[in-house]
């Protein structure tokens, strides 16, 4: 595989990466928004219901109410974990929530974390007030608010809600001083209670007569006595079951949750734009790690097909003639030792004639034409069925092992395709051979066959030279020739 092409399939790998980031992201928030505005309607709803009771029940409500505080401050901590261990970060949220305190216990009940520093290091087990809560220990799906209490530290009263987080690891307390209880028992018109509930920006809260349609609470002001078709809000059949929906509001796409509660419509909406910010860096950072970790593996592969084509080009180098692309006599050892006579073989000891003629009379580049020309026949006829070596200025060598049962009709191609040739620099070509067969008889060994062969063929190249008249008596095979005789 090319560089280019690598480096086309890392860019497909990341692009694909980042769409499915796009994605998860995009489905995560979907139910953090859905969360969130389910909290808040539990905690709007919560207070309509408070309104409605008596005032003899509004403690009670109330205990309820802080709880779900404490629950909404434990979501916003897991949805923002840095927040964790940040003071100011933490005193923000408690205004935001109208709580005067947050506390963060551990597992095992002791305070490593809050809004007011100097409670570090309380637990269960520092007195009678905060020991109230040792029974969050044995269920963690238990959620408790204290009674008007003094407080363990300074004898304070104060009335504290707690609440173990999402995955269980930790304990979310908050606490709130009577001053504000008494506060909030006057609060208890929609309108005021809606204006001062927290929200991030992008959030908002809105409550609505069922039958009007009217806004009488919202944390926009602005939208008080206005109806909720009028900011965009079309009302279906509703019932007290959640309903998800998208509007648009003074221009902007966003996200309803609306649910009907008595003689209300609570509805909660968030911008689609909330999440957008976090989204753009965490695709930022993962498509920076991604083109990172690719131009890496590009590198790394590249380096490894580098090491393996330069392994293969030496090995190709090794076995190959570099004249004909035949395989070269290095090759033909080695694949000899590999022969087994128990097996069905063909051996065939070819050499040109004439070359020694060409190279002197037309030149040697008429002599390889030659070589080239006679590799090239006995490649398109046997390659399929063997291999073709050069083991020699002139001198073939093919082992055929596949379908010797068709030699015949190979041979005959063969010769046709000899005859045949026709060169630039010269005009035919003829090679003599040798066959041997290695189930023609028991053998000694292969270099006994590929002798045999040899002789074969010296003797086809001197009856070949007796027939063109040509005296050859020095020549080294007429030589061989005669004393195989």
């Amino acid at each position: 595989m090319k560089k280019k092409n690598l480096i086309g399939l890392a860019i497909v790998v990341t692009a694909i990466a980042l769409l499915l980031e796009t994605g998860i992201l995009n489905y995560v928030n979907e139910k953090n928004a859905s969360m969130t505005s389910q909290v808040l309607l539990d905690r709007v709803i919560s207070i309509i219901d408070k309104n409605e009771t008596s005032e003899a029940q509004l403690i009670d409500s109330l205990k309820d109410d802080y709880i779900v505080r404490a629950k909404a401050v434990s979501y916003i901590i897991d949805a923002k974990p840095e927040v964790e261990y940040d003071v100011d970060e933490l005193q923000k949220i408690a205004k935001l929530m109208s709580v005067d305190e947050i506390h963060i216990f551990n597992e095992k009940g002791v305070v490593y974390s809050g809004s007011i520093p100097k409670y570090y290091g309380y637990s269960f087990d520092s007195g009678e007030q905060i020991s109230y809560f040792k029974d969050m220990l044995k269920d963690k799906n238990l959620s408790i608010c204290q009674d008007v209490t003094p407080n363990t530290s300074e004898a304070k009263e104060m009335m504290y809600a707690i609440t173990w987080n999402e995955s269980k690891s930790k304990m979310i307390q908050v606490g709130i001083s009577p001053k504000r209880l008494l506060r909030e028992l006057k609060q208890n018109e929609i309108s005021k209670v809606v204006a001062n509930m927290p929200v991030y920006d992008g959030m908002e809260l809105i409550v609505a007569d069922h039958t009007t349609n009217v806004i009488e609470g919202a944390t926009d002001s602005e939208k008080l006595g206005m109806t909720l078709h009028e900011i965009g809000i079309n009302t279906p059949a509703l019932t007290d079951t959640p309903l998800d929906m998208y509007v648009t509001i003074n221009g902007k796409n966003e996200r309803c949750m609306l649910r009907q509660h008595g003689s209300f419509i609570v509805a909660v909406t968030i911008e689609n734009t909330f999440y957008h910010e976090e989204n753009t860096i965490a695709i930022i950072i993962v498509g920076i790690y991604l083109t990172i970790a690719s131009c890496c593996m590009i590198f790394l592969l590249s380096k490894f097909m580098k090491e393996k084509y330069e392994k293969e080009k030496l090995l190709y180098t090794s076995n190959t003639d570099e004249l004909t692309s035949c395989y070269n006599r290095h090759a033909y050892e080695t694949d000899m030792h590999q022969l087994d006579l128990n097996q069905e073989w063909i051996y065939l000891s070819l050499d040109l004639n004439g070359l020694k003629h060409a190279n002197d009379t037309l030149g040697h580049a008429a002599g390889d034409e030659l070589i080239k020309a006679a590799a090239d026949c006995m490649k398109e006829v046997f390659y399929k069925y063997g291999k073709v070596y050069r083991v020699g200025g002139d001198e073939f060598v093919v082992l055929l092992s596949k379908h010797v049962e068709n030699f015949d009709a190979l041979l005959q191609t063969f010769e046709a395709n000899v005859d045949h040739w026709h060169g630039e620099l010269v005009e035919s070509m003829s090679i003599s051979y040798g066959i041997v067969f290695n189930n023609e008889k028991k053998w000694e060994s292969v270099e006994e066959i590929s002798k045999t062969a040899d002789d074969r063929m010296y003797k086809s190249k001197w009856l070949y030279y007796q027939k063109k008249g040509i005296d050859r008596s020095k020549d080294r095979e007429h030589i061989q020739f005669q004393n195989n005789d």
